[in-house]
Protein backbone atom coordinates (compact mmCIF):
# COMPACT_ATOMS: atom_id res chain seq x y z
CA UNK A 1 0.00 0.00 0.00
CA UNK A 2 1.21 3.52 -1.06
CA UNK A 3 -0.04 4.79 2.42
CA UNK A 4 1.99 7.28 4.61
CA UNK A 5 2.23 8.36 8.11
CA UNK A 6 3.79 11.43 8.88
CA UNK A 7 5.29 12.19 12.69
CA UNK A 8 6.07 15.80 14.04
CA UNK A 9 8.22 16.20 17.24
CA UNK A 10 7.08 19.67 18.59
CA UNK A 11 9.98 20.25 21.20
CA UNK A 12 8.67 22.31 23.43
CA UNK A 13 8.07 21.79 27.31
CA UNK A 14 7.19 24.61 29.74
CA UNK A 15 8.64 22.44 32.31
CA UNK A 16 10.76 19.31 31.58
CA UNK A 17 10.18 16.15 33.85
CA UNK A 18 13.25 15.00 35.30
CA UNK A 19 12.62 11.42 33.68
CA UNK A 20 12.13 12.54 30.06
CA UNK A 21 15.11 12.00 27.88
CA UNK A 22 13.25 13.34 24.96
CA UNK A 23 14.39 16.24 23.09
CA UNK A 24 12.93 19.76 24.53
CA UNK A 25 13.67 23.00 24.54
CA UNK A 26 11.73 25.89 27.02
CA UNK A 27 9.07 27.17 25.04
CA UNK A 28 8.65 30.51 23.99
CA UNK A 29 5.97 32.00 21.46
CA UNK A 30 8.45 33.55 19.36
CA UNK A 31 10.61 30.02 18.94
CA UNK A 32 7.72 28.24 18.32
CA UNK A 33 6.34 30.42 15.49
CA UNK A 34 9.63 29.98 13.67
CA UNK A 35 9.67 26.45 14.27
CA UNK A 36 6.35 25.98 12.91
CA UNK A 37 7.39 27.84 9.61
CA UNK A 38 10.42 25.34 9.37
CA UNK A 39 7.64 22.66 9.79
CA UNK A 40 5.73 23.54 6.70
CA UNK A 41 8.44 24.34 4.99
CA UNK A 42 9.89 20.78 5.18
CA UNK A 43 6.59 19.01 4.48
CA UNK A 44 6.31 20.81 1.47
CA UNK A 45 10.22 20.03 0.47
CA UNK A 46 8.62 16.53 0.52
CA UNK A 47 5.47 17.02 -0.98
CA UNK A 48 4.24 13.75 -3.07
CA UNK A 49 0.72 13.58 -3.94
CA UNK A 50 1.32 10.20 -5.08
CA UNK A 51 1.44 8.91 -1.28
CA UNK A 52 -1.70 8.66 0.70
CA UNK A 53 -1.01 10.25 4.06
CA UNK A 54 -3.24 8.15 6.96
CA UNK A 55 -1.97 9.21 10.28
CA UNK A 56 -0.86 12.31 11.30
CA UNK A 57 0.97 12.19 15.11
CA UNK A 58 2.03 15.39 16.59
CA UNK A 59 4.44 14.04 20.01
CA UNK A 60 7.18 16.05 21.80
CA UNK A 61 7.96 18.31 24.16
CA UNK A 62 4.70 19.04 24.57
CA UNK A 63 2.73 19.90 21.37
CA UNK A 64 -0.01 21.20 22.96
CA UNK A 65 1.74 24.16 23.68
CA UNK A 66 1.05 25.29 20.25
CA UNK A 67 -1.65 26.61 19.46
CA UNK A 68 -4.94 25.92 17.72
CA UNK A 69 -4.05 27.99 14.41
CA UNK A 70 -0.58 26.87 13.87
CA UNK A 71 -1.56 22.93 13.91
CA UNK A 72 -4.01 23.70 11.13
CA UNK A 73 -1.61 25.51 9.16
CA UNK A 74 0.80 22.42 9.60
CA UNK A 75 -2.10 20.26 8.49
CA UNK A 76 -3.18 22.56 5.70
CA UNK A 77 0.64 21.97 4.24
CA UNK A 78 0.15 18.32 4.86
CA UNK A 79 -3.17 18.27 2.67
CA UNK A 80 -1.73 20.37 -0.25
CA UNK A 81 1.85 18.04 0.00
CA UNK A 82 0.20 14.79 0.19
CA UNK A 83 -3.17 13.07 -0.14
CA UNK A 84 -4.06 13.50 3.06
CA UNK A 85 -6.77 11.25 3.42
CA UNK A 86 -10.43 12.17 4.58
CA UNK A 87 -10.70 9.56 7.52
CA UNK A 88 -7.07 9.93 8.72
CA UNK A 89 -6.19 9.73 12.34
CA UNK A 90 -4.67 12.76 13.32
CA UNK A 91 -3.00 12.73 17.43
CA UNK A 92 -2.10 15.17 19.53
CA UNK A 93 0.11 14.23 22.72
CA UNK A 94 -1.48 16.78 25.50
CA UNK A 95 -0.67 17.85 28.99
CA UNK A 96 -3.42 18.02 30.94
CA UNK A 97 -2.91 21.28 32.30
CA UNK A 98 -2.70 23.10 28.82
CA UNK A 99 -5.95 21.29 27.93
CA UNK A 100 -9.00 24.18 28.71
CA UNK A 101 -12.62 23.87 27.14
CA UNK A 102 -11.84 26.55 24.68
CA UNK A 103 -8.64 25.25 23.30
CA UNK A 104 -10.03 21.48 22.99
CA UNK A 105 -12.77 23.04 20.85
CA UNK A 106 -10.20 25.06 18.67
CA UNK A 107 -8.09 21.92 18.38
CA UNK A 108 -11.25 19.71 17.12
CA UNK A 109 -11.94 22.82 14.05
CA UNK A 110 -7.91 22.55 13.56
CA UNK A 111 -8.15 18.99 12.62
CA UNK A 112 -7.12 16.91 15.52
CA UNK A 113 -9.50 13.75 16.41
CA UNK A 114 -7.29 11.91 18.45
CA UNK A 115 -5.41 13.01 22.13
CA UNK A 116 -2.82 11.36 24.01
CA UNK A 117 -3.29 12.57 27.57
CA UNK A 118 0.37 12.14 29.55
CA UNK A 119 -1.79 11.42 32.81
CA UNK A 120 0.82 9.06 34.17
CA UNK A 121 -0.72 8.56 37.35
CA UNK A 122 -3.91 9.44 39.11
CA UNK A 123 -2.64 9.61 42.75
CA UNK A 124 -1.52 13.06 43.56
CA UNK A 125 1.35 11.62 45.79
CA UNK A 126 2.88 9.82 42.40
CA UNK A 127 2.43 12.81 40.26
CA UNK A 128 4.64 15.18 42.37
CA UNK A 129 7.29 12.28 42.98
CA UNK A 130 8.02 12.80 39.01
CA UNK A 131 7.49 15.98 39.26
CA UNK A 132 4.19 16.56 37.13
CA UNK A 133 2.63 19.88 36.97
CA UNK A 134 -0.96 18.69 37.08
CA UNK A 135 -2.87 16.67 39.68
CA UNK A 136 -5.49 13.54 39.01
CA UNK A 137 -8.42 15.62 39.62
CA UNK A 138 -7.13 18.49 36.52
CA UNK A 139 -6.17 15.27 34.62
CA UNK A 140 -9.41 13.61 34.85
CA UNK A 141 -11.34 16.82 34.18
CA UNK A 142 -8.68 17.32 30.83
CA UNK A 143 -10.60 14.11 29.62
CA UNK A 144 -13.95 14.49 30.46
CA UNK A 145 -13.86 18.07 28.63
CA UNK A 146 -12.63 16.56 25.66
CA UNK A 147 -14.97 13.69 25.63
CA UNK A 148 -17.40 16.40 25.68
CA UNK A 149 -16.06 18.67 22.88
CA UNK A 150 -16.35 15.71 20.72
CA UNK A 151 -13.58 14.05 20.90
CA UNK A 152 -14.07 10.05 20.77
CA UNK A 153 -10.74 8.80 20.76
CA UNK A 154 -8.72 9.33 23.78
CA UNK A 155 -5.34 7.91 25.39
CA UNK A 156 -4.10 8.29 28.17
CA UNK A 157 -0.10 7.69 29.44
CA UNK A 158 0.16 5.40 32.77
CA UNK A 159 3.48 4.92 34.12
CA UNK A 160 4.77 1.81 36.41
CA UNK A 161 7.26 1.43 38.65
CA UNK A 162 7.13 4.86 39.51
CA UNK A 163 9.20 5.99 43.33
CA UNK A 164 6.25 5.03 46.31
CA UNK A 165 4.25 3.24 44.04
CA UNK A 166 2.32 0.06 45.46
CA UNK A 167 0.08 -2.45 43.36
CA UNK A 168 -2.91 -0.83 45.71
CA UNK A 169 -1.89 2.57 43.90
CA UNK A 170 -1.48 1.14 40.65
CA UNK A 171 -5.07 -0.56 40.80
CA UNK A 172 -6.34 3.15 42.63
CA UNK A 173 -4.85 4.26 39.20
CA UNK A 174 -6.32 2.16 36.56
CA UNK A 175 -9.44 2.25 38.63
CA UNK A 176 -9.75 5.94 38.23
CA UNK A 177 -8.35 5.87 34.65
CA UNK A 178 -11.14 3.58 33.56
CA UNK A 179 -13.79 5.45 34.63
CA UNK A 180 -13.15 8.03 32.32
CA UNK A 181 -14.52 8.16 28.84
CA UNK A 182 -11.09 7.35 27.32
CA UNK A 183 -10.14 4.27 24.45
CA UNK A 184 -6.85 3.88 24.98
CA UNK A 185 -4.19 3.34 27.36
CA UNK A 186 -0.22 3.37 27.27
CA UNK A 187 1.15 1.72 30.14
CA UNK A 188 5.25 1.57 30.32
CA UNK A 189 7.25 1.21 33.16
CA UNK A 190 9.22 4.02 34.30
CA UNK A 191 13.29 3.57 32.64
CA UNK A 192 15.60 5.79 33.95
CA UNK A 193 18.08 7.59 31.12
CA UNK A 194 21.56 8.06 31.89
CA UNK A 195 22.19 11.39 32.17
CA UNK A 196 18.64 12.71 33.39
CA UNK A 197 17.47 14.40 36.67
CA UNK A 198 15.92 11.07 38.09
CA UNK A 199 19.58 9.39 37.57
CA UNK A 200 21.17 9.60 40.72
CA UNK A 201 21.18 7.56 43.94
CA UNK A 202 17.92 9.11 45.99
CA UNK A 203 15.50 8.39 43.06
CA UNK A 204 16.81 4.98 41.84
CA UNK A 205 16.46 3.81 45.86
CA UNK A 206 13.27 5.17 45.72
CA UNK A 207 12.27 2.91 43.05
CA UNK A 208 10.31 -0.78 43.33
CA UNK A 209 12.85 -3.39 42.67
CA UNK A 210 12.96 -5.03 39.53
CA UNK A 211 10.22 -8.12 40.57
CA UNK A 212 8.16 -5.76 41.96
CA UNK A 213 8.04 -3.82 38.72
CA UNK A 214 7.26 -7.02 37.09
CA UNK A 215 4.53 -7.83 39.05
CA UNK A 216 2.91 -4.08 38.51
CA UNK A 217 2.90 -4.50 34.90
CA UNK A 218 1.55 -8.38 35.44
CA UNK A 219 -0.86 -6.14 37.53
CA UNK A 220 -1.71 -4.16 34.67
CA UNK A 221 -2.46 -6.00 31.93
CA UNK A 222 -4.61 -8.01 34.11
CA UNK A 223 -6.91 -4.92 35.31
CA UNK A 224 -7.00 -3.28 32.22
CA UNK A 225 -7.68 -6.35 30.06
CA UNK A 226 -10.57 -6.45 32.72
CA UNK A 227 -11.82 -3.51 32.02
CA UNK A 228 -12.05 -4.57 28.18
CA UNK A 229 -8.65 -2.71 27.10
CA UNK A 230 -6.78 -5.59 24.98
CA UNK A 231 -3.49 -5.94 24.86
CA UNK A 232 -2.26 -5.02 21.30
CA UNK A 233 1.49 -4.34 22.36
CA UNK A 234 3.93 -4.57 24.89
CA UNK A 235 3.17 -1.39 26.50
CA UNK A 236 -0.57 -0.79 24.49
CA UNK A 237 -4.24 -1.44 25.50
CA UNK A 238 -7.37 -0.50 23.82
CA UNK A 239 -11.08 -0.92 23.60
CA UNK A 240 -11.86 -2.75 19.94
CA UNK A 241 -11.25 -0.75 16.82
CA UNK A 242 -8.94 1.88 18.85
CA UNK A 243 -5.55 0.48 18.52
CA UNK A 244 -2.72 3.80 17.80
CA UNK A 245 -2.83 3.61 13.49
CA UNK A 246 0.09 5.80 13.74
CA UNK A 247 1.88 3.59 16.31
CA UNK A 248 1.38 0.38 14.37
CA UNK A 249 2.95 1.63 11.68
CA UNK A 250 6.51 1.59 13.33
CA UNK A 251 6.02 -2.26 14.70
CA UNK A 252 4.58 -3.54 11.02
CA UNK A 253 7.61 -1.76 9.34
CA UNK A 254 5.33 0.63 7.54
CA UNK A 255 6.54 3.98 5.91
CA UNK A 256 7.04 7.20 8.37
CA UNK A 257 8.64 10.43 7.50
CA UNK A 258 9.25 12.30 10.53
CA UNK A 259 9.85 15.83 10.25
CA UNK A 260 11.82 18.33 13.31
CA UNK A 261 14.76 18.17 15.42
CA UNK A 262 15.31 14.56 16.56
CA UNK A 263 12.42 12.93 14.14
CA UNK A 264 13.27 9.51 12.91
CA UNK A 265 11.88 8.64 9.59
CA UNK A 266 11.49 5.09 7.74
CA UNK A 267 10.62 5.99 4.44
CA UNK A 268 11.35 5.49 0.62
CA UNK A 269 13.98 2.94 2.08
CA UNK A 270 16.12 4.02 4.24
CA UNK A 271 16.28 5.20 7.88
CA UNK A 272 17.50 8.80 9.12
CA UNK A 273 17.32 10.88 11.90
CA UNK A 274 17.37 14.95 12.49
CA UNK A 275 19.83 15.85 14.87
CA UNK A 276 18.68 17.31 18.12
CA UNK A 277 19.36 20.89 17.73
CA UNK A 278 16.09 23.19 16.82
CA UNK A 279 18.05 26.63 15.65
CA UNK A 280 19.78 24.00 12.90
CA UNK A 281 16.25 22.94 11.78
CA UNK A 282 14.37 26.48 12.05
CA UNK A 283 17.48 27.74 9.82
CA UNK A 284 18.35 24.65 7.56
CA UNK A 285 16.43 25.18 3.95
CA UNK A 286 15.09 21.60 3.94
CA UNK A 287 16.03 20.02 8.06
CA UNK A 288 19.49 18.50 8.17
CA UNK A 289 19.57 14.13 8.14
CA UNK A 290 21.96 11.37 8.97
CA UNK A 291 20.80 8.40 7.55
CA UNK A 292 20.81 5.42 10.54
CA UNK A 293 19.96 2.37 7.67
CA UNK A 294 20.50 1.85 4.30
CA UNK A 295 18.57 -1.29 3.98
CA UNK A 296 16.00 -1.53 6.97
CA UNK A 297 13.04 -3.77 7.57
CA UNK A 298 15.37 -6.96 7.09
CA UNK A 299 14.39 -10.50 8.56
CA UNK A 300 15.29 -9.44 12.13
CA UNK A 301 13.99 -6.34 12.46
CA UNK A 302 10.78 -7.39 10.73
CA UNK A 303 10.42 -10.39 13.11
CA UNK A 304 11.52 -8.31 16.59
CA UNK A 305 8.71 -5.62 15.86
CA UNK A 306 6.17 -8.11 14.77
CA UNK A 307 7.12 -9.41 18.20
CA UNK A 308 6.10 -6.39 20.12
CA UNK A 309 2.22 -6.88 18.67
CA UNK A 310 0.32 -9.06 20.75
CA UNK A 311 -0.83 -10.60 17.51
CA UNK A 312 3.16 -12.07 16.68
CA UNK A 313 4.75 -12.89 13.53
CA UNK A 314 3.09 -15.20 11.00
CA UNK A 315 5.80 -18.04 10.26
CA UNK A 316 4.24 -17.89 6.60
CA UNK A 317 5.66 -14.53 6.13
CA UNK A 318 9.59 -15.79 7.23
CA UNK A 319 9.34 -18.87 5.10
CA UNK A 320 13.05 -19.05 5.02
CA UNK A 321 13.51 -18.97 8.77
CA UNK A 322 10.31 -21.01 9.48
CA UNK A 323 12.48 -24.45 10.55
CA UNK A 324 14.62 -22.56 12.33
CA UNK A 325 12.39 -20.51 15.07
CA UNK A 326 10.53 -23.67 15.07
CA UNK A 327 13.34 -25.47 16.56
CA UNK A 328 13.47 -23.21 19.60
CA UNK A 329 9.93 -22.78 20.57
CA UNK A 330 9.47 -25.77 22.84
CA UNK A 331 11.21 -24.29 25.95
CA UNK A 332 10.28 -21.01 25.17
CA UNK A 333 6.12 -22.36 25.15
CA UNK A 334 7.03 -24.49 28.53
CA UNK A 335 8.11 -21.59 30.29
CA UNK A 336 5.19 -19.51 29.79
CA UNK A 337 6.83 -16.54 27.73
CA UNK A 338 5.84 -17.55 24.08
CA UNK A 339 2.47 -19.17 22.40
CA UNK A 340 2.38 -20.94 18.84
CA UNK A 341 -0.43 -22.16 17.25
CA UNK A 342 0.95 -23.51 14.28
CA UNK A 343 1.12 -20.45 12.45
CA UNK A 344 2.12 -17.67 14.51
CA UNK A 345 4.22 -16.96 17.52
CA UNK A 346 3.26 -14.58 20.21
CA UNK A 347 4.82 -13.32 23.51
CA UNK A 348 2.58 -13.74 26.49
CA UNK A 349 2.58 -11.11 29.28
CA UNK A 350 5.04 -12.39 30.89
CA UNK A 351 7.08 -12.77 27.93
CA UNK A 352 6.53 -9.02 27.00
CA UNK A 353 8.43 -8.42 30.51
CA UNK A 354 11.64 -10.64 29.18
CA UNK A 355 10.93 -9.73 25.72
CA UNK A 356 14.72 -8.72 24.81
CA UNK A 357 15.99 -12.52 25.42
CA UNK A 358 13.16 -14.25 23.96
CA UNK A 359 13.08 -12.39 20.87
CA UNK A 360 16.97 -12.59 20.36
CA UNK A 361 16.79 -16.33 21.37
CA UNK A 362 14.08 -16.76 18.40
CA UNK A 363 15.28 -14.52 16.13
CA UNK A 364 19.07 -15.09 16.10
Amino acid sequence: MNTLGIYVHVPFCGKKCGYCDFYSVCYTRSQAELYVQAVIRNIRHYSDRSRTVDTVYFGGGTPSLLTAEQLSEILSAASESFDLSADAEVTLEANPNTLTSEKLAQLRESGINRLSVGVQSMCDDELKALGRTHNAERAAKAVIDAAETGFGNISCDLMLGIPGQTADTLKVSIERLTELPLQHISAYILKIEDGTPFDCGEVRSSLPDEDTSAELYLLAVRELTSHGLAQYEVSNFALPGFESRHNCRYWKCSDYLGIGPAAHSCYEGKRFAVPRDISAFITSPSQPVEITDEHPCGFEEYAMLRLRLAEGLALSDVPGHRADIEKKLSPLVKAGYVKYDGERVSLTPEGFLVSNPVIETLIF
